[in-house]
């Protein structure tokens, strides 16, 4: 389990991108982490890393602090940052460089994993293009079998067909277990992929929930007009109509729109948690 309670933290003394942050991250989810550019994911996902110190609260993963960087806290996590590096040397020369620090390390895998995500790698990694680079370390960091794993934007450089195999080997290697936690700007590669949402903006939480219980608690449509007397979060005009995020006061299913629930949060964020805890009030 993943623990951040009230997780402070500024790049400058009396800047705080960060005041009071709590959240919790289970094991058995693939998480999303949502947010405009500048918003603090990837400092967020730092922090849980250890690469970065928070200057008040306190992260914790499985009992461990992050910025004590215990041998037991390194090799039960894998962080992989949006601008990756790989060396001028063998795949061979980096799984005996890397592959060592981390107990469940398998290079059975990895070789399985390269496959799938169509990873040739005839000499050194650093011929590779950017976007094989990158999918060299998702899949060696797949290999290591670590508990936690963090990833910041990783479509970033993928083509369609290879953000399509990235989405199924994530899936694929799921278990009970792991904790999976995104950061991405690109909603529609984590659509149809995440169990949770969680949205950041201006140093603050504004949700973290299942799909299932945002699904149930909004519905996404495409009406001719808008409706009235209902709660409407978010709207956007097309040719074919108006999709809307609305208050689902019927309990009719509808499909998530990932993007459409980003800019619904973001833009009415009072709405949104009046609509969540009005909900959570009335089950109680």
């Amino acid at each position: 389990m993943i623990n951040i309670s009230n997780l402070s933290f500024g790049y400058k003394k009396g800047n705080l991108l960060y005041k009071d942050l709590s959240l919790s991250l289970i094991e058995g989810n693939i998480y999303g982490l949502l947010g405009k550019n500048g918003a603090g994911k990837s400092t967020l996902l730092k922090n849980i890393a250890g690469s970065l110190f928070p200057i008040g609260g306190c992260v914790s993963v499985d009992g461990m602090i992050p910025q004590k960087r215990l041998p037991s806290f390194l090799r039960a996590v894998y962080y992989i940052p949006e601008e990756c590096f790989v060396p001028a040397i063998t795949v061979k020369q980096y799984t005996a460089l890397f592959g060592i620090f981390y107990p469940d390390f398998n290079a059975d895998q990895l070789f399985v994993y390269l496959k799938e995500l169509e990873v040739v790698v005839p000499g050194k990694l650093s011929a590779l293009s950017f976007g094989q680079q990158k999918k060299f370390i998702i899949a060696f960091a797949l290999a290591c079998n670590t508990k936690v794993i963090l990833m910041d934007e990783p479509t970033n450089g993928l083509d369609i067909p290879s953000k399509t195999q990235f989405r199924k080997l994530i899936a694929s290697v799921m278990n009970d277990k792991r904790i999976i936690f995104i950061s991405t700007h690109q909603t529609r590669d984590l659509e149809n992929l995440i169990d949770q949402v969680v949205i950041i903006d201006s140093g603050n939480l504004l949700l973290s929930a299942s799909i299932d219980e945002i699904t149930s608690k909004l519905h996404f449509e495409t009406v001719s007009e808008l409706p009235a007397e209902i709660k409407v979060i978010y709207a956007e005009e097309h040719l074919k109509g108006t999709s809307i995020v609305r208050e689902n006061t019927t309990g009719e299913d509808s499909r998530l729109n990932l993007e459409h629930l980003f800019n619904g949060t973001t833009q009415n964020p009072q709405l949104l948690k009046q609509i969540f805890t009005a909900k959570n009030n009335n089950h109680e």
